[in-house]
Order: structure tokens, then C-alpha cells, then sequence
């Protein structure tokens, strides 16, 4: 456990202390055991720490504010700087790895190899038709959202198999083992017996404060280690985006993996730690 802005956020040691330190940043609405397959092929080899972000898994959610990308910013430069693990290895995925892009950009020299899984989306194309809006605009779309927020029930899954099944309904390449262990992991159960997902639902809600693709490139530029970008060849992410983009880094390797989507560390795990593994040694 550390504390960022006074949030109470949790992490997973898998020890090995004296190892190279490897952080693990999962995506928006995962949670960190979503790694656990990964930590245990490199548990041996680094001292790989797995954190959830804010609002995700057993880490707090905030309460009089939101989830804004400087915030997971700020979270991920207070576990490096308070554990005293930089220099650093980073794998992330998803929004984990839009957090860590940019915090290899804020700061280059503590960053010493970094993959990005699915990571080189802005939260604007996630957010959709408001980042062409005029600031006015956002912000009506951004109180309406939330005021819709205020008054929304999270979904009760009568049990633990009817969630499951959400939970491959959301990736169909999933094994019922991995499902089933990332739904265990995931859930919280209510009093009532049923159960719930762990995240927090204002996770859903954008900022009207736009980070925009020049500042996001300004960042890119400045990473200085090593860097692979992983995508799934299914992936709804890229729309040819990703090799454009990856001509602003200063080192920088992409690769794309047949016969998976979104997550590719679960899609085709072996082929992942392979990779993974190869480029973090060389």
C-alpha cells in the first residue's frame, strides 16, 4: 500500500527485491492481478510490482473529484519516487500504458525499457465526438455525466458465474480459467450476496481539459529508453495510428500479434512473455 493525494492505493509485491524493479500498470476498468500470469514467468528475473490505479481493484476510489489522466500520472511518479525503484521497467497496458508513455516523457531518465500494450491511444478517441466540441460545450457534456453518474446502480450479478460470463462476453479469447480467475479478482460481494465490479463508475467520465495529440507527441519525443509498442492485429485501438505515431520516439520498436485483440497479454501469452522477456534482457 502508498498513498497518493492522500488515496489509499494498493499494489502486489511479488518480491525478489534485489532484482530489477518492473512495474506493471494495468488499463482503465482492470484491475492488477489481470498480470499475475505474466509476474510469475518474470517473478525470477525482476522485482515486478503490480499496482492498481485509483478507483480500480482494491486501491481507493476518490471522493469530491475525478479520474483525469495527470492524476495516474501523478499516482505512478509517487510509487516510483516513494518505493525508490527507479531506475525503472515498465510494462502497461491499455490506459496503464497512456499513463506510463507520459511519464517516461516527464521523466526520461528513471525509465529504462518500457512496453506499451494497446497504449498509444489519446483519451480523446476514446471519449469520442467531444474533443472536437468547443470548451463550453464539454463542460455541459462533462456536469451532465456526472449528474447522470450521481444517480446510477452499479450492476448486481447474482453470482460469481453470471459475472464470469460478462466478463467473456467482454473478451471471447479468453480460457474459462482466466475469466474466471480475473473475475474473482475483481469483484467485491455485497451484503446481499450478490456482486459487483471493483471499479469505480466515474472512471467512465472524461475531462473537459483535452490532452491533445501535440502535447502527447511533445512527451513521446522525450523518452529516451528502449521502447516497444505491442498491438493486437484485432484490436479496434489502432486505425493505422501506431507506426505514424512511433516515428517521434527516439527508440522505439512496434509489434503487432496475429490472432488477438485489445489484450494481447492474455490472447497469446506465451508469444507475449517471449517477446517481452527478449526485449527487457537486451
Amino acid at each position: 500500500m502508498y498513498f497518493s493525494q492522500r488515496l489509499r492505493l494498493h499494489y502486489v509485491d511479488w518480491g525478489n527485491e534485489s532484482a530489477p524493479a518492473l512495474i506493471m500498470l494495468h488499463g482503465g476498468r482492470d484491475h492488477c492481478r489481470s498480470w499475475d500470469w505474466t509476474a510469475q514467468e518474470l517473478r525470477d528475473d525482476y522485482h515486478v510490482i503490480a499496482p492498481d490505479l485509483r478507483g480500480h481493484g482494491d486501491s481507493q476510489w476518490v471522493l469530491g473529484a475525478g479520474y483525469t489522466l495527470e492524476d495516474y500520472v501523478y499516482d505512478l511518479a509517487q510509487l516510483i519516487h516513494q518505493k525508490q525503484l527507479a531506475p525503472v521497467r515498465i510494462i502497461a497496458h491499455s490506459l496503464g500504458g497512456v499513463v506510463a508513455l507520459q511519464y517516461a516523457g516527464i521523466y526520461p531518465e528513471t525509465v529504462q525499457k518500457l512496453v506499451a500494450v494497446e497504449g498509444l491511444m489519446l483519451p480523446m478517441e476514446w471519449r469520442g465526438k467531444h474533443s472536437t466540441q468547443p470548451v463550453a460545450a464539454r463542460m455541459h457534456e462533462w456536469i451532465e455525466m456526472l449528474r447522470g453518474m450521481a444517480g446510477r446502480i452499479p450492476r448486481r450479478y447474482p453470482t460469481i458465474e453470471a459475472a464470469v460470463q460478462r466478463m467473456q462476453e467482454a473478451n471471447k479469447r479468453l480460457t474459462p480459467a482466466q475469466a474466471r480467475h480475473l473475475t474473482i479478482h475483481g469483484v467485491n460481494q455485497n451484503e446481499d450476496g450478490t456482486y459487483t465490479w471493483k471499479f469505480d463508475n466515474y472512471e467512465h467520465a472524461f475531462s473537459p481539459r483535452l490532452f491533445r495529440e501535440p502535447e502527447a507527441r511533445e512527451l513521446w519525443r522525450r523518452i529516451t529508453c528502449p521502447t516497444l509498442l505491442i498491438e493486437g492485429r484485432e484490436s479496434r485501438s489502432d486505425g493505422g495510428k501506431v507506426v505514424e505515431r512511433a516515428r517521434v520516439f527516439q527508440d522505439v520498436q512496434v509489434l503487432y500479434v496475429d490472432d488477438a485483440g485489445h489484450w494481447v497479454h492474455h490472447d497469446q501469452l506465451d508469444l507475449f512473455v517471449r517477446e517481452v522477456r527478449a526485449f527487457l534482457a537486451g
